[in-house]
């Protein structure tokens, strides 16, 4: 075996027993041995608990505030040895925690959790996604082309979270200084409302927005990226397209368009 070989063994069999619950680090998975070596074990576990927990409490902080900071931080240890990090960029990492929160069996007191959790994972990608600018001048093709060669471009990161829970009244609440808007989450709970939550970037920051059954019909046909003469086609009767493509412009959801060559 080359040397380079061998401490890609080696760094496997570390990151192995960094991800046991309970594990010695085994022959030459550190470069120490004995005690030395499972302090130095427990060093790096905890330090990767850590990182961990950073990392999600940055992405789920409507979880995190619902949970409580311990068993938050539970969460994120058992999350981080299930599903560890596939690449360098933790902001990348956590897209499948709502899956383990509506799995979880000590949580299913907690049956919106998951969804939260997708709303909170939507808002946290939204900021991440590309800023692009609107190309005001696309604008006028809605004026001197078929609707059939248009198509609408989608602002990166736009996205709909849709619930049989009160998910953006729970977001909003945890945001607020109004003690009572728990007061009518606790209500919403109850009655199990569902909500649908519009999420796109004011400048820098996602912005999620509860929408009703009309804009979310729309958004739906947006993210699809069928062309304009589909769009209203299969549009809803109730929901007037320049008064919903004037709130589109104004909230970002659109970005431009595109004039199809065939």
């Amino acid at each position: 075996m080359s040397a380079v070989d061998a401490e890609a063994a080696r760094q496997q069999r570390l990151v192995a027993a960094l991800l046991a619950a309970q594990a010695d680090p085994g022959p030459l998975a550190v470069r120490e041995d004995g005690a030395r070596a499972m302090r130095g074990l427990q060093a790096y576990r905890a330090n990767a608990d850590a990182s961990a927990e950073r990392a999600l409490a940055t992405a789920f902080p409507t979880v995190k505030m619902l949970v409580g900071e311990d068993d938050f931080r539970q969460l994120s240890h058992e999350f981080w040895r299930a599903h560890p990090p596939r690449c360098g960029d933790l902001g990348e990492w956590g897209e499948g925690f709502a899956d383990v929160l509506d799995a979880h069996a000590q949580l299913r007191d907690w049956p919106y959790l998951g969804d939260c959790a997708r709303l909170d994972w939507t808002v946290h990608c939204c900021e991440r996604a590309e800023d692009v600018p609107l190309d005001a001048e696309s604008i006028a093709r809605l004026g001197d082309t078929d609707p059939s060669r248009l198509v609408l471009r989608a602002a990166p990161g736009l996205a709909l979270v849709e619930s049989s829970w009160p998910i953006g009244a729970i977001h909003d609440a945890h945001r607020s200084d109004d003690a009572s808007a728990f007061d009518v989450v606790r209500q919403a709970i109850a009655a199990q409302q569902g909500e649908t939550v519009l999420v796109a970037r004011r400048d820098w920051k996602a912005v999620p927005v509860r929408v009703g059954a009309g804009t979310a019909a729309w958004i739906r046909l947006l993210l699809a990226g069928l062309a304009l003469d589909a769009m209203l086609a299969r549009a809803p009767q109730d929901v007037d397209f320049a008064t919903w493509l004037t709130a589109a412009l104004q909230g970002g959801w659109v970005k431009g368009i595109s004039v199809r060559s065939d």
